[in-house]
């Protein structure tokens, strides 16, 4: 395995521990009846969260795939409004364009194509390897706070997984 597939496979180790390991473990068996909940002292509910990662990661894959990509404004278009409620469609609705994001971001670095470490075109110092590293950094932060508004809103299985 030369140093490029040894990088590629470590990338995808890390984004499929983060983005799918971990986010699959916290919003498994999340009760429909919480995803519009309001913790104690938080401002948005799960369902908000969820979508602000789902928004993150797409645009970070949008970032990559499309040069002319135009991002949404920080930070009103990476979250829903405060009061926008979401029904068990809409909960699945963006658990599941999450998962295909990532699904298409995992094919991505895959691919023995993508020069991991070759500048974008559009941004001098940006390449495949640093937006996929925020990615995991951006997911990574929000699974653990997603997981601790779980413990607060007792919404765990008392037989969960650790």
């Amino acid at each position: 395995m030369g140093t490029d597939d040894g990088l590629r496979e470590h990338l995808l180790n890390i984004l499929r521990n983060t983005t799918e390991r971990r986010f699959e473990w916290a919003v498994k068996d999340f009760p429909e009846g919480f995803v519009n909940a309001r913790p104690p002292n938080v401002e948005y509910t799960p369902w908000h969260l969820i979508e602000h990662m789902r928004v993150g990661q797409w645009d970070i894959l949008e970032y990559i795939r499309k040069p002319g990509h135009a991002s949404p404004s920080w930070p009103n278009e990476y979250w829903p409004p405060q009061g926008q409620q979401a029904d068990a469609d809409a909960w699945r609705r963006s658990v599941d364009a999450f998962r295909a994001d990532r699904k298409v971001l995992e094919e991505l670095i895959a691919d023995p194509t993508t020069d991991l470490l070759a500048p974008m075109p559009h941004k001098t110092g940006h390449t495949v390897l640093r937006e996929a590293l925020l990615v995991v950094g951006h997911i990574a932060f929000h699974v653990g706070e997603f997981a601790i508004l779980r413990q607060v809103m007792q919404t765990w299985p008392p037989d969960r997984d650790q």
